[in-house]
């Protein structure tokens, strides 16, 4: 059987900001940033694309960076999901692929999808549905899923535990400090993304820097913030790296020393990190996320009172 193509089709970028209502007749969580994020320069015209059957948008693809010239993430892709099948998965193909050709300059590597979904999405055959489409398109286009991930949520009224005295909390004297830390952290990581790195070649330390780089570094709140825990004879047992990024207070990173593992030193952290940012004018939020795979994570976060109020999925296409 021959799947023939849909009829009519037209893709494009949008014009300019002014276009944003057309961008927004698919619908996602994140549409409420979308014009900040247009102001700020997070987000760009060329890096928001639209489908169309006649004044129908059919689906959209959206990017975001940091406030630079190349994109860091595919955190927007949509279809209508009133297509009937094959038609929407070959409509979200058609775009993704010539969007994707357009926005990422040729030698970079296609950046990571994401999405953010309900927790019960396995559950919800509507939920399901949409989120299994969005799915087939990037495998079409030779994306693999990387990981799931919890998203937690620490709210204003919740309590948090008072520093028990079993670890010395001290901030971070800087860069050095910190990496001759998160590098053994490496070892034996439950994080996706650490595995990842680590499976592609990096040495421990490498994989490490790159984290500190590419994310830690970009975080504008004080870095006296970030806290580096010990036992009371001073040897280290972790850290924990409290922040904000452009949306929310959150707790960025959490490492645990190999040695120190398994002797409850998680929650001490989570808690002295959390303390920070709840100590901080008007956070009515703290966000955080660990992979669904990281037990131990998601067990020190729901001792924290954090709630599970959605979740997420990354996925990556190797080599491109």
């Amino acid at each position: 059987m021959v799947t023939p193509e849909p009829l009519e089709l037209t893709v494009r970028p949008l014009t300019g900001p002014d276009e944003l209502g057309l961008f927004q007749s698919l619908l996602y969580v994140l549409d409420h940033e979308l014009a900040d994020d247009l102001a700020t320069g997070r987000r760009r015209p060329e890096w928001l694309w639209v489908a169309l059957r006649g004044d129908r948008v059919v689906a959209r693809a959206g990017w975001w960076s940091q406030g630079g010239d190349v994109p860091l993430a595919l955190d927007f892709f949509d279809v209508d999901d009133t297509l009937p099948e094959p038609e929407r998965t070959e409509t979200g193909v058609r775009l993704l692929e010539a969007a994707t050709a357009a926005v990422v300059p040729a030698g970079v590597p296609r950046p990571e999808y994401g999405r953010f979904v309900p927790p019960d999405w396995r559950e919800d055959p509507v939920a399901r549905d949409i989120v299994e489409a969005r799915i087939r398109v990037m495998e079409r286009t030779g994306a693999r899923m990387l990981v799931e991930r919890l998203r937690l949520e620490w709210r204003a009224g919740t309590p948090v535990p008072a520093d028990t005295g079993r670890l010395r909390f001290r901030p971070v004297a800087g860069r050095e400090d910190l990496l001759a830390l998160m590098t053994p952290v490496m070892e034996g990581t439950l994080d996706a993304h650490g595995q990842e790195d680590l499976a592609s070649g990096l040495s421990a330390r490498k994989a490490a820097e790159k984290h500190f780089d590419e994310e830690l570094a970009g975080y504008t709140t004080p870095r006296e913030w970030w806290r580096i825990a010990e036992l009371p004879d001073g040897e280290p047992v972790g850290f924990v790296i409290p922040a904000r990024n452009s949306y929310n207070p959150i707790i960025a990173y959490i490492g645990v020393l190999p040695a120190q593992r398994g002797r409850g030193h998680i929650d001490e952290l989570l808690a002295e990190g959390t303390r920070v940012l709840a100590a901080q004018d008007g956070v009515e939020r703290i966000r955080a996320a660990t992979d669904l795979g990281n037990v131990p994570m998601a067990k020190s976060f729901e001792r924290l009172g954090y709630v599970n109020f959605e979740r997420a999925f990354n996925m990556i296409w190797d080599g491109a």
